[in-house]
């Protein structure tokens, strides 16, 4: 076992406040929605458009964090700065924000049987694939972390777009109902 010094004990903590709060917003609702669905409705969807807010928000942001990392030496002050940005982004918000996005939606769409609509299958395969991207973005966080990170700035910027399609087709599915 290697010793660390405290800049790297430190940098590798992972705040627990924000995981904290959404495991506690994630149990509320949970027991609100199974102890009175009716009223909870409204309340579950609340929490699930602000989880999804805050895991797009992390996933629009952390690509252009890998655009910037890749311009910084492997090392070097700048470079250990983007690793714990994108570790904490990564584990602090996008996590979370999608376990609850993911709980709540399900809950959503069994109460409202939605899952039975062609626009939600479009939009459940939509949201398989962000989870996807998502994997792919937090082994590029681990890849970074180890500085072996092989993708060019420029295949991050076009990866920075795929979230931001699924979104608009996401979005496009729940509001229009096109079928």
């Amino acid at each position: 076992m290697t010793a660390t010094g405290p800049d790297e004990t430190n940098a590798r903590k992972i705040p627990l406040l924000p995981r904290a709060i959404a495991a506690f917003v994630a149990i509320g609702a949970i027991l609100l929605a199974f102890l009175y669905p009716a009223e909870a409705f409204l309340w579950v969807k609340a929490i699930h458009v602000i989880a999804v807010i805050s895991w797009m928000a992390g996933m629009l942001y952390l690509p252009r964090l890998f655009v910037y990392h890749c311009a910084a030496k492997a090392g070097s002050a700048q470079s250990e700065t983007f690793k714990v940005m994108e570790r904490r982004l990564l584990r602090a918000i996008i996590d979370p924000a999608m376990g609850v996005a993911w709980l709540a939606g399900l809950w959503l769409a069994w109460q409202s049987a939605a899952y039975m609509d062609g626009w939600f299958h479009v939009k459940f395969l939509a949201v398989l694939t962000m989870s996807g991207i998502h994997g792919y973005f937090a082994k590029a966080v681990r890849l970074f972390g180890e500085d072996r990170n092989e993708k060019t700035a420029r295949s991050w910027r076009l990866m920075n777009e795929v979230p931001t399609v699924l979104m608009v087709i996401i979005v496009i599915m729940v509001i229009i109902k096109p079928f």
